[in-house]
Protein backbone atom coordinates (compact mmCIF):
# COMPACT_ATOMS: atom_id res chain seq x y z
CA UNK A 1 0.00 0.00 0.00
CA UNK A 2 2.96 2.13 0.66
CA UNK A 3 4.10 1.46 -2.27
CA UNK A 4 1.15 2.15 -4.14
CA UNK A 5 1.13 6.00 -2.88
CA UNK A 6 4.59 6.44 -3.39
CA UNK A 7 5.91 4.68 -6.46
CA UNK A 8 4.48 3.40 -9.32
CA UNK A 9 4.08 -0.31 -8.99
CA UNK A 10 2.48 -0.67 -12.83
CA UNK A 11 -0.20 -2.44 -11.45
CA UNK A 12 1.54 -5.58 -9.90
CA UNK A 13 0.46 -4.97 -6.41
CA UNK A 14 -2.78 -5.20 -5.57
CA UNK A 15 -5.14 -3.89 -2.93
CA UNK A 16 -8.40 -3.96 -1.21
CA UNK A 17 -8.52 0.02 -0.98
CA UNK A 18 -11.83 0.17 -3.52
CA UNK A 19 -14.06 -2.58 -1.62
CA UNK A 20 -12.80 -0.53 1.54
CA UNK A 21 -14.14 2.82 0.39
CA UNK A 22 -17.55 1.21 -0.81
CA UNK A 23 -18.22 -0.45 2.49
CA UNK A 24 -17.46 2.82 4.67
CA UNK A 25 -19.53 4.64 2.16
CA UNK A 26 -22.31 2.32 2.95
CA UNK A 27 -22.02 2.72 6.36
CA UNK A 28 -22.05 6.67 6.93
CA UNK A 29 -25.11 6.40 4.68
CA UNK A 30 -27.17 3.98 6.75
CA UNK A 31 -25.96 6.19 9.65
CA UNK A 32 -26.68 9.44 8.12
CA UNK A 33 -30.04 7.43 7.21
CA UNK A 34 -31.12 6.62 10.03
CA UNK A 35 -30.54 10.02 12.34
CA UNK A 36 -33.27 11.14 9.72
CA UNK A 37 -36.01 8.52 9.90
CA UNK A 38 -35.54 8.06 13.64
CA UNK A 39 -36.96 11.41 15.00
CA UNK A 40 -39.65 10.69 12.20
CA UNK A 41 -40.55 7.30 13.36
CA UNK A 42 -39.94 7.63 16.93
CA UNK A 43 -40.39 11.05 18.04
CA UNK A 44 -40.04 10.52 21.62
CA UNK A 45 -36.47 9.83 21.20
CA UNK A 46 -35.85 13.48 20.59
CA UNK A 47 -34.83 16.05 23.87
CA UNK A 48 -37.57 17.45 25.14
CA UNK A 49 -36.47 20.89 23.82
CA UNK A 50 -36.54 20.21 20.63
CA UNK A 51 -39.81 18.53 20.75
CA UNK A 52 -41.16 21.54 22.16
CA UNK A 53 -40.09 23.59 19.19
CA UNK A 54 -41.27 20.84 17.31
CA UNK A 55 -44.54 19.92 18.31
CA UNK A 56 -45.80 24.36 18.87
CA UNK A 57 -48.16 25.18 16.83
CA UNK A 58 -48.80 28.75 15.95
CA UNK A 59 -52.11 30.93 17.41
CA UNK A 60 -54.60 31.28 14.80
CA UNK A 61 -55.38 34.49 13.67
CA UNK A 62 -57.96 36.99 15.32
CA UNK A 63 -60.96 36.64 13.80
CA UNK A 64 -62.34 39.94 11.70
CA UNK A 65 -65.35 41.16 13.48
CA UNK A 66 -68.51 41.14 11.13
CA UNK A 67 -69.51 44.30 9.52
CA UNK A 68 -73.08 45.43 11.19
CA UNK A 69 -75.46 46.46 8.80
CA UNK A 70 -77.58 48.99 9.63
CA UNK A 71 -81.11 48.80 8.40
CA UNK A 72 -82.79 50.37 5.96
CA UNK A 73 -86.32 52.24 6.71
CA UNK A 74 -88.52 51.78 3.85
CA UNK A 75 -91.16 55.16 3.52
CA UNK A 76 -94.38 55.31 1.62
CA UNK A 77 -93.18 56.40 -1.88
CA UNK A 78 -90.76 53.15 -1.80
CA UNK A 79 -87.69 55.01 -1.26
CA UNK A 80 -85.24 53.95 1.34
CA UNK A 81 -82.96 55.94 3.75
CA UNK A 82 -80.32 55.01 6.52
CA UNK A 83 -82.33 55.92 9.63
CA UNK A 84 -79.58 55.35 12.40
CA UNK A 85 -76.32 56.03 10.45
CA UNK A 86 -77.12 58.78 7.89
CA UNK A 87 -73.34 58.22 6.31
CA UNK A 88 -73.68 54.67 5.63
CA UNK A 89 -74.15 54.31 1.72
CA UNK A 90 -77.61 52.89 0.52
CA UNK A 91 -77.40 49.20 -0.21
CA UNK A 92 -79.00 50.86 -3.73
CA UNK A 93 -79.66 54.49 -5.11
CA UNK A 94 -83.93 55.18 -4.13
CA UNK A 95 -85.55 55.81 -7.73
CA UNK A 96 -87.69 58.39 -5.97
CA UNK A 97 -87.03 61.28 -2.98
CA UNK A 98 -89.61 61.70 -0.40
CA UNK A 99 -90.15 65.65 0.23
CA UNK A 100 -91.31 66.51 3.80
CA UNK A 101 -93.44 69.31 3.64
CA UNK A 102 -94.47 71.54 6.97
CA UNK A 103 -98.01 73.14 6.69
CA UNK A 104 -97.99 74.10 10.37
CA UNK A 105 -98.95 77.96 11.09
CA UNK A 106 -96.29 80.26 11.00
CA UNK A 107 -95.24 81.86 14.39
CA UNK A 108 -97.29 85.26 14.55
CA UNK A 109 -95.83 88.24 16.41
CA UNK A 110 -92.59 89.88 16.62
CA UNK A 111 -89.81 88.16 17.17
CA UNK A 112 -87.91 89.36 20.53
CA UNK A 113 -84.23 89.72 21.19
CA UNK A 114 -82.72 86.88 23.50
CA UNK A 115 -81.94 89.17 25.63
CA UNK A 116 -83.08 89.86 29.70
CA UNK A 117 -85.42 91.88 28.99
CA UNK A 118 -87.50 90.46 26.34
CA UNK A 119 -87.10 87.00 26.68
CA UNK A 120 -87.28 85.60 30.94
CA UNK A 121 -83.66 83.99 31.83
CA UNK A 122 -82.37 85.99 28.86
CA UNK A 123 -78.50 86.16 29.22
CA UNK A 124 -78.87 90.30 28.68
CA UNK A 125 -76.41 92.27 26.46
CA UNK A 126 -72.70 91.39 28.29
CA UNK A 127 -70.74 94.50 25.90
CA UNK A 128 -73.37 97.09 24.69
CA UNK A 129 -73.99 98.42 28.88
CA UNK A 130 -70.85 98.36 29.49
CA UNK A 131 -68.78 100.99 29.59
CA UNK A 132 -65.92 102.36 27.24
CA UNK A 133 -62.75 101.56 28.22
CA UNK A 134 -60.90 104.18 29.85
CA UNK A 135 -57.15 104.54 27.94
CA UNK A 136 -54.54 106.55 30.70
CA UNK A 137 -51.48 107.93 29.02
CA UNK A 138 -48.33 108.62 31.38
CA UNK A 139 -46.68 111.80 31.56
CA UNK A 140 -43.46 112.11 30.72
CA UNK A 141 -41.10 112.28 33.38
CA UNK A 142 -39.58 115.85 31.60
CA UNK A 143 -39.99 118.29 28.45
CA UNK A 144 -40.59 116.92 24.89
CA UNK A 145 -37.67 117.58 22.60
CA UNK A 146 -39.18 119.06 19.57
CA UNK A 147 -37.62 120.03 16.40
CA UNK A 148 -37.07 123.95 15.81
CA UNK A 149 -39.18 124.01 12.60
CA UNK A 150 -42.29 122.13 14.60
CA UNK A 151 -41.73 124.80 17.27
CA UNK A 152 -41.63 128.01 15.19
CA UNK A 153 -45.01 126.56 13.85
CA UNK A 154 -46.20 127.41 17.59
CA UNK A 155 -45.23 131.11 17.65
CA UNK A 156 -47.71 133.40 18.34
CA UNK A 157 -46.11 136.39 19.48
CA UNK A 158 -42.23 137.26 17.72
CA UNK A 159 -40.01 140.48 19.25
CA UNK A 160 -37.57 141.50 16.79
CA UNK A 161 -34.11 141.94 18.86
CA UNK A 162 -32.07 145.13 18.86
CA UNK A 163 -29.31 145.46 17.39
CA UNK A 164 -26.66 146.36 19.04
CA UNK A 165 -24.48 149.30 18.00
CA UNK A 166 -20.95 147.94 19.22
CA UNK A 167 -21.84 144.94 16.63
CA UNK A 168 -22.77 147.87 13.75
CA UNK A 169 -20.02 149.88 14.18
CA UNK A 170 -17.89 145.67 14.27
CA UNK A 171 -20.06 145.13 11.27
CA UNK A 172 -20.75 141.67 13.51
CA UNK A 173 -23.03 139.58 11.37
CA UNK A 174 -24.28 135.64 12.19
CA UNK A 175 -26.52 133.56 13.69
CA UNK A 176 -27.44 133.07 17.80
CA UNK A 177 -28.41 129.58 18.73
CA UNK A 178 -30.55 129.40 21.77
CA UNK A 179 -32.06 126.33 23.69
CA UNK A 180 -35.64 127.04 25.58
CA UNK A 181 -38.53 125.39 27.16
CA UNK A 182 -41.59 126.36 25.90
CA UNK A 183 -43.46 125.91 29.21
CA UNK A 184 -47.23 124.95 29.29
CA UNK A 185 -48.76 128.33 29.29
CA UNK A 186 -46.66 129.29 26.27
CA UNK A 187 -44.22 131.40 27.76
CA UNK A 188 -40.08 131.09 27.54
CA UNK A 189 -38.02 129.28 30.49
CA UNK A 190 -34.39 127.95 30.59
CA UNK A 191 -33.30 130.04 27.73
CA UNK A 192 -29.23 129.84 27.03
CA UNK A 193 -26.90 130.41 24.53
CA UNK A 194 -25.67 127.51 22.38
CA UNK A 195 -23.43 129.61 19.47
CA UNK A 196 -23.22 132.88 18.07
CA UNK A 197 -21.14 135.92 18.09
CA UNK A 198 -20.69 137.41 21.69
CA UNK A 199 -21.28 140.60 20.67
CA UNK A 200 -25.16 139.46 19.63
CA UNK A 201 -25.76 137.17 22.21
CA UNK A 202 -27.44 139.37 24.77
CA UNK A 203 -29.67 141.11 22.45
CA UNK A 204 -30.89 137.45 21.62
CA UNK A 205 -31.41 136.55 24.64
CA UNK A 206 -33.81 140.12 25.52
CA UNK A 207 -35.39 139.38 22.49
CA UNK A 208 -36.72 135.50 22.32
CA UNK A 209 -37.58 135.51 25.93
CA UNK A 210 -40.29 137.91 25.15
CA UNK A 211 -41.49 135.57 22.48
CA UNK A 212 -44.49 133.88 23.15
CA UNK A 213 -46.02 130.22 21.74
CA UNK A 214 -49.12 128.25 21.58
CA UNK A 215 -49.20 125.09 24.07
CA UNK A 216 -47.54 122.03 22.20
CA UNK A 217 -50.26 119.07 22.93
CA UNK A 218 -49.27 115.09 23.70
CA UNK A 219 -52.32 112.89 24.09
CA UNK A 220 -54.31 116.43 23.95
CA UNK A 221 -52.80 117.62 27.35
CA UNK A 222 -50.23 120.90 27.32
CA UNK A 223 -47.01 119.82 27.65
CA UNK A 224 -43.37 121.22 28.44
CA UNK A 225 -41.85 120.90 25.18
CA UNK A 226 -37.36 121.81 24.73
CA UNK A 227 -36.42 123.10 21.27
CA UNK A 228 -33.94 124.81 19.64
CA UNK A 229 -34.52 128.50 18.88
CA UNK A 230 -32.04 130.55 16.09
CA UNK A 231 -31.79 134.39 16.26
CA UNK A 232 -29.85 135.59 12.58
CA UNK A 233 -28.66 139.22 12.85
CA UNK A 234 -27.93 140.53 9.10
CA UNK A 235 -27.06 144.50 8.87
CA UNK A 236 -28.66 146.21 5.87
CA UNK A 237 -26.94 147.35 2.88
Amino acid sequence: MFEDSTFESTGRIRTRSRAWMIAALALNSSILLALILVPLIYPEALPRQAMAFLMAVPPPPAATPPTTTHPVARTSSGSSAAVEDPFTAPPRIPINIAMIRDSGPAPSGPVGNLDAGTVPGGIGDPFGHQPAPRVVHAAPAGPVHVASELASGLLIRKVIPHYPELAKVMHAEGTVSLTATIAKDGTIANLRVVSGPPVLQQAALDAVSQWRYRPYLLNGQPVDVETTINVIFTLSR
